[in-house]
């Protein structure tokens, strides 16, 4: 299930960015690119928890942290300093817009992958 719901973030973060960049671009770059660089962790993290093998888990503990750090740093700043991002992105007031699940999806992905770590 949680795989699932990475791919669909994937696919919409994707989408969105890609639209965004092709239409708005020259209005807000920063966004725009924001919601790229998170398409780009939803995909990793997608390939990252569905595939199999130790370099795999790497990359999705580094997408999921990434995606952690981001939906932090950019919800507190969406918040803080609303002129900063005109329009939103997957992680703009914490996710606010997309019922707070990217602020919820990598605690999720994160748990998983520390529960079904391999000790040794």
């Amino acid at each position: 299930m949680l795989i699932a719901v990475y791919a669909v973030f994937a696919v919409a973060a994707t989408g969105r960015s890609a639209y965004q960049l092709a239409t708005q671009a020259g209005e807000a770059p920063f966004p725009y690119a924001l919601s790229a660089l998170a398409a780009v962790v939803y995909v990793a993290a997608t390939l990252g928890l569905a595939r199999e093998g130790e370099g795999w888990r790497r990359v999705a503990w580094v997408a999921c942290g990434t995606e952690l750090v981001g939906v932090l740093v950019v919800g507190t700043l969406s918040v803080a300093d609303a002129e900063l991002f005109p329009d939103d992105t997957v992680w703009s007031s914490f996710g606010a817009g997309y019922g707070f699940l990217p602020l919820v999806l990598p605690f999720a992905g994160l748990a998983w992958l520390w529960r079904t770590r391999v000790p040794g």
